[in-house]
């Protein structure tokens, strides 16, 4: 396969698996992400930047 397609499909696998981690840690936390990160909550922002790392360490790793 053509490394570029294949780049592109990994990206949006990659971004896929980001979005469902962002909702799940959403959907489990009492308070709404969204807001907070309006509301310049640095605590909100810097867990939400913790699943992303998280989601993509674990992708990157069932990808390679």
């Amino acid at each position: 396969m053509n490394p570029i397609i294949s780049s592109i499909i990994y990206f949006a696998i990659g971004m896929f698996f980001c979005a469902i981690g962002y909702k799940v840690f959403d959907l489990i936390t009492p308070f709404d992400l969204n807001k907070e990160i309006d509301d310049h909550n640095m605590a909100a922002g810097l867990a939400v930047a913790g699943i992303f790392i998280g989601v993509a360490i674990v992708v990157s790793a069932a990808i390679l």
